[in-house]
Parts: structure tokens; C-alpha cells; sequence
């Protein structure tokens, strides 16, 4: 019995939650400093503020719903031991969220921190910046629903 598949499942369930989560990290963390800076002027401006700052935190958890539901596939939560093969589609299957969630979060957490700026000097410029903001989430979740649907998929293939 090999345990390739496996060791590789789990790399790619690591894979996909580190980098994700390091992008949102790195995002949230921008955001919020720069949302500190507009609070300690403007403590009513809270609620937008936070709506800004967490938006590039979504790319860690596209990330731990693809790392989780490999470990259940994966005998490790549940399922059957992979194979080789499937072991190494579930890698595959975690290097879009994990380097595409990385670099969303990254570039979200630019465009929070931009829109934050440009909301602290003016309210009414609020839903511009949340339009920004969530253009960059379309490629978080594109890379997600890549990621998911692989995941899905490689129970049923014969590999």
C-alpha cells in the first residue's frame, strides 16, 4: 500500500489554506491599518470601514473549504484513501485557490486601502470604492469555483 496519495492530498489541502490565507491575511492587515487611521478621526464611519477591511479576508476561507473538503475526501476527515493519481489532482486542484487566493488578497487589500482613503474624505464615495473592492473578488472566486469543482470531481474519477 502507497501513501502518496494521501501525503500529496494533504499538501494540497496545506497549499490551499496557507497561500489563501496568508493573501487575506496580508489584505485584512492593510485594510485595517488604513481603517485605523480614518477611526481615530471619524469613529462613526465604523461600519464602512469594516465592510472594507474584511473583504479581502473571503480569499482564506475560499481557501479552507477547498483544504477542508479535501481532508474529507481524503481519508484523513472521512473518505477512502487516495490514489497516486487522485492524490495528485487534489494538489492540482489547490494551486488555483492557494496562488490565485493569494494574489486576490493581495490585490484587494490594495484596493481597500485605496478605497478607504477615498471614502474617509468623502461618504458618497462609499459605493465606489465597494465597486472596486468587489472586482477583485471575482477572481478569488473564480479560482475557487476551479479549485471546488476539481475536488468534487475526483471521487468519481478513475485515476
Amino acid at each position: 500500500m502507497t501513501y502518496l496519495g494521501i501525503v500529496l492530498s494533504i499538501v494540497g489541502a496545506a497549499i490551499a489554506t496557507v497561500f489563501a490565507g496568508i493573501g487575506s491575511a496580508k489584505g485584512v492587515g492593510g485594510a485595517a491599518q488604513a481603517s485605523m487611521g480614518v477611526l481615530s478621526e471619524d469613529s462613526s464611519k465604523f461600519g464602512k470601514m469594516l465592510v472594507l477591511t474584511l473583504l479581502p479576508g473571503t480569499q482564506g476561507l475560499y481557501g479552507f473549504i477547498v483544504g477542508f473538503l479535501i481532508l474529507v475526501n481524503c481519508g484523513v476527515l472521512g473518505g477512502d484513501m487516495p490514489t497516486t493519481g487522485m492524490g495528485l489532482a487534489y494538489l492540482g486542484a489547490s494551486f488555483a485557490i492557494g496562488i490565485g487566493g493569494m494574489i486576490s488578497g493581495f490585490a484587494q487589500g490594495k484596493a481597500a486601502v485605496s478605497g478607504i482613503a477615498m471614502s474617509a474624505k468623502d461618504d458618497s464615495n462609499f459605493s465606489k470604492a465597494m465597486v472596486s473592492v468587489t472586482l477583485v473578488e471575482i477572481y478569488a472566486l473564480l479560482a475557487f469555483i476551479v479549485s471546488l469543482l476539481v475536488v468534487i470531481a475526483v471521487p468519481t474519477l478513475n485515476i
